[in-house]
C-alpha cells in the first residue's frame, strides 16, 4: 500500500484555537464532546445520527475487520462529515490478539510481549509503520500501548492482560523504555496514543470486561508499576487510559475510574499529566454493574476524567443527559465540564483536527 505522508502529532496545541473553539460550544456540546461511543469497525455509518445529535467527541471502532484501506478510509470520512467538531476515531491496534485491523493493507504485528522483547529500533520502526497506515484512513488515536506490567510468576494468570500477552514486559523499567520507543514513534507519524490502563492492570486475577472482582491489593503511589506510564507521560504521550479495576491501597472506596484520589491526586497532580484522560469501557463492562448508566459518565467526570468510552451506542444518550443535568445544578460539576472538553479539544487540536 503506497502510504500518504501524514503530518507530524503537533506537540504544543494552541491555547488560542482551543478557547475560541471551547467558547462556541453550548453546554449540551460540551457535554457530548466527553463522549467516545463504539461501532461496529465494518459498519460505522449507523453511529452518524449519534454523532450529530449529541455532537460526539470520538467514535471507537471496534470487532475486527480485514477490509482493505481505500473502503475504511471511506467509511471514516462519511463518519466525520456527520460531525459539527472533527472525530477522535480510534480503534485497538495493539498486535498480537488485540488487533482492530488485518486487512491486506495492515499486516499482522507482533503480540506486545513478543514486540517488548525486539531491540528499540524494531520496536520504532514496527510502531511507525503501523501508526502511518492507521493515519492513512483517518484513524487519529490508537488506545495504545498496554503500559501494564504482569510479574513473571503471574504471566497467563492475569486474564486481562498475560493471558493475552498483551504487556511489553514483567519488568516495569524494561516496559518504561518502551514506552519511551513507542510514544513517539506512533506521534510523530501522526496517530495519538493512550497509555493503559492506569494504574495498572498487570496484578489482578479477573477482568473487569467479565467481572467485579478485578483487584489489585498491591498497587501504592510509590508502585514500581508506575514507571512505565511515567516514562508515556514524559515521552509526550496525548492520553492516559484509566481502569475500572480497585485498588484499596490508593482509594479503598471507588474503582479506579470513579477514584478522584487516583484520576486527579495521582495522575494528575502526582505524575503531572495535562494531556487527555479517558476511561476504559464504561459501557459492556460487568464491572460497572448496578451504577446506572448516566451516573457512570457523571462520576467519571467529577473523578478528573475528561471522555468516557463506552461501546454501546443507546449510552449516549442517558449519559449526555445525566452530565447536563449534573451541571445544571452544581457549579463545580460545570467547571470540571468545561475543563474536561477543553482536554478534549486539546486532543483534538494536536492531532491536527482543529482549523482556527
Amino acid at each position: 500500500m503506497a502510504l500518504p505522508v501524514s503530518p507530524s502529532v503537533s506537540p504544543t496545541p494552541s491555547a488560542d484555537c482551543v478557547t475560541r473553539a471551547l467558547g462556541r460550544l453550548t453546554l449540551a456540546e460540551q457535554a457530548g464532546q466527553l463522549l467516545m461511543v463504539g461501532t461496529g469497525v465494518d459498519a460505522p455509518s449507523g453511529l452518524g445520527d449519534s454523532v450529530r445529535r449529541y455532537n460526539l467527541g470520538g467514535v471507537f471502532l471496534h470487532g475486527r475487520s480485514t477490509r482493505d484501506a481505500a473502503a475504511l478510509r471511506a467509511d471514516i470520512a462519511v463518519l466525520q462529515k456527520r460531525a459539527a467538531l472533527p472525530l477522535l476515531v480510534s480503534l485497538d491496534q495493539e498486535g498480537g490478539s488485540v488487533q482492530t485491523l488485518k486487512g491486506p493493507d495492515f499486516p499482522r504485528l507482533p503480540s506486545a510481549q513478543k514486540l517488548g522483547a525486539a531491540p528499540a529500533a524494531t520496536i520504532r520502526d514496527t510502531t511507525r509503520d503501523s501508526a502511518r497506515r492507521l493515519a492513512g484512513i483517518g484513524v487519529n488515536i490508537n488506545l495504545a500501548p498496554v503500559a501494564d506490567t504482569v510479574p513473571a510468576a503471574l504471566g497467563e494468570g492475569n486474564p486481562p492482560i498475560g493471558y493475552w500477552h498483551r504487556q511489553f514486559g514483567s519488568d516495569p523499567a524494561l516496559v518504561a523504555a518502551d514506552m519511551r520507543a513507542v510514544v513517539p514513534a506512533s506521534q510523530d507519524a501522526g496517530v495519538l496514543t493512550t497509555l493503559k490502563h492506569f494504574p495498572g492492570l498487570g496484578r489482578v486475577r479477573a477482568n473487569t470486561d467479565t467481572s467485579t472482582k478485578a483487584v489489585d491489593a498491591t498497587a501504592t503511589a510509590n508502585d514500581p508499576y508506575l514507571e512505565p506510564f511515567r516514562a508515556g507521560i514524559e515521552s509526550g504521550s496525548a492520553a492516559v487510559m484509566i481502569s475500572s479495576a480497585s485498588y484499596p491501597r490508593l482509594d479503598d472506596d471507588a474503582i479506579a475510574a470513579f477514584s478522584k484520589p487516583i484520576v486527579t491526586g495521582l495522575l494528575r497532580d502526582r505524575l503531572g499529566f495535562r494531556g487527555l484522560i479517558m476511561s476504559d469501557d464504561l459501557g459492556a463492562a460487568v464491572a460497572l454493574n448496578g451504577v446506572p448508566v448516566g451516573e457512570r459518565a457523571v462520576r467519571f467526570i467529577a473523578a478528573g476524567g475528561d471522555q468516557v468510552l463506552t461501546i454501546r451506542p443507546p449510552d449516549a444518550a442517558p449519559m449526555v443527559a445525566a452530565l447536563i443535568d449534573r451541571a445544571g445544578h452544581d457549579a463545580a460539576f460545570r467547571s470540571r465540564v468545561t475543563d474536561a472538553a477543553q482536554h478534549v479539544l486539546r486532543a483534538k487540536e494536536r492531532a491536527g483536527l482543529l482549523r482556527c
